[in-house]
């Protein structure tokens, strides 16, 4: 990876997106940077981003994108993520893929790959009931998986036409899934 550059995983809830991401940013010795995780961290640290997103969230509602925008821009401005970082749950959708375009061009880095996790549904519903949380029922996990290909189909066509989108199959191990990912990022 080059300097600023980075990666993005998207995949489905239960596509092992963040399992593989970990890997790679160890692999690769570059920080895995996930909104949720950077969220409560902003909050805990009591950040001006994290006090503001904080009373969002006590109130229930979803955290604007200016908010996680100025969280990713001030993740992706440490030292760490200098060599390169891999975002993993962000972009949602095709606005928040151009805001990020717009904030990456500011800060003078780019987004390499854009590595979509392909699992077949039945397989994510069996894999999430597995998990056995109060939530993951099958209607529910099914109503999540309609609005996340609602939500995700124009965000893979924008990555597609950047050619930057890379499509890997999820239903295999874990150890085959990493391997396939480490091949495509040494081409």
């Amino acid at each position: 990876m080059t300097a600023g550059r980075g990666l993005i995983f998207l995949g489905a809830p239960g596509s092992g997106k963040g399992t593989q991401a970990q890997i790679l940013a160890t692999d690769l010795q570059i920080p895995h940077i996930s909104t949720g995780d950077m969220l409560r961290q902003a909050i805990a640290d009591a950040t001006p981003l994290g006090q503001q997103a904080k009373s969002y969230m006590e109130q229930g509602e979803l955290v604007p994108d200016d908010l996680i925008l100025g969280l990713i821009q001030e993740r992706l401005g440490q030292p760490d993520a200098q060599k390169g970082w891999i975002l993993d749950g962000f972009p949602r959708n095709q606005s928040q893929a151009e805001f990020l375009d717009n904030l990456l061009t500011q800060i003078h880095h780019e987004v390499g790959w854009v590595i979509n996790l392909h699992v077949n549904d039945d397989v994510i519903v069996q894999r999430l009931l597995q998990r056995g949380r109060a939530d993951d029922q099958e209607e529910t996990i099914r109503h999540r998986l309609e609005v996340y290909r609602e939500k995700t189909a124009p965000l893979l066509a924008f990555y597609q036409a950047a050619q930057k989108l890379h499509t890997v199959n999820g239903d295999r191990s874990m150890e085959a899934i990493s391997d396939s990912l480490r091949m495509l990022l040494t081409t």
